[in-house]
């Protein structure tokens, strides 16, 4: 395998392995629950050289060591980082918020509290998108709301709280939710928008794991997870759907991503519509919310 180039020092790092990159495997699924699936080497190598470049190590058995070493957590977020994408957009698979507009927000907006969680939220744009939709169907009435967003990375977290975005990822925002939701950068924020203080307030950002415990979160109402799962194995994908399901009210709502499926998963979800489940009522037979 021929090595990775380094385009800033005029070098190459030394190949990944086969071990090394067995290494890299263990210690992703391990962690993070993240399944890197054989033919993945060479995409492996090439976007763990961006993190070696900046640390300036050569070999990605120091860089191995260094991350194994770090006691901080960081680099170990840095890891999953450079092996995950983290894209995403306001109103990204809009079906989804048609449907929480549609079904979901009527029938809870007859009852208090509301909580909704946002897992794997990067950036901010989906927590954003629910409180946009909130705000649509709502109105004024969005006391006693919440709405948790959670994601493994640091970084994506900071830009997610700070919830400032150039103008074209602002592009796929209906123009009246523009104007009610955002302030619109002046002088050197140009360009930019910026979701109102009394909006971002409504969401609490935390960073979390979903391989680790969920004790303490809460319950909820609507649960996004979408477009993670596609990262990991049926056992770990099963595993977290159950623990999702934990966390649902009876009657609750999961939405996990177009592109994903609970098919040949064990699980106590019922299929609503494509990429859409929900948790039975209570089996008292006494209905939560909703018909």
């Amino acid at each position: 395998m021929a090595g990775v180039s380094d385009p800033v020092a005029g070098a190459e790092f030394r190949p990944l392995t086969a071990p090394e990159f067995e290494q890299f495997r263990r210690l992703a699924y391990e962690k993070f629950g993240l399944d890197l699936r054989d033919g993945k080497q060479q995409l492996v190598a090439s976007r763990l050289a961006r993190n070696m470049r900046d640390l300036r190590l050569r070999s990605f058995q120091d860089y191995y060591r260094y991350v194994t070493a770090d006691r901080t957590g960081e680099a170990l977020i840095a890891l999953i980082d450079a092996l995950t994408t983290n894209h995403t957009s306001f109103f990204r698979e809009p079906a989804h918020f048609e449907f929480l507009r549609r079904v979901i927000l009527p029938l809870l907006g007859r009852r208090r509290p509301i909580d909704i969680w946002s897992a794997a939220c990067s950036t901010g744009e989906e927590p954003y998108s629910i409180v946009f939709s909130l705000v649509e169907e709502l109105g004024a009435a969005l006391g006693n709301v919440r709405v948790l967003a959670t994601d493994i990375s640091t970084r994506v977290l900071a830009v997610a709280r700070r919830g400032a975005y150039p103008a074209i990822r602002c592009e796929g925002i209906p123009q009246l939710q523009l104007r009610r939701c955002l302030l619109r950068g002046e002088n050197l924020w140009q360009g930019w928008y910026k979701v109102k203080p009394e909006l971002r307030a409504l969401v609490d950002f935390r960073r979390l794991n979903l391989m680790d415990s969920f004790f303490g979160l809460g319950s909820f109402s609507v649960i996004f997870c979408r477009n993670v799962m596609i990262y990991f194995d049926r056992p770990t994908q099963e595993s977290l759907v159950n623990r999702l399901a934990a966390c649902l009210e009876p009657g609750g709502y999961l939405l996990i991503g177009h592109a994903e499926s609970l098919n040949g998963l064990h699980h106590p979800l019922r299929y609503v519509h494509p990429a859409v489940y929900r948790k039975p009522e209570c089996e008292s037979g006494h209905q939560r919310w909703g018909p």
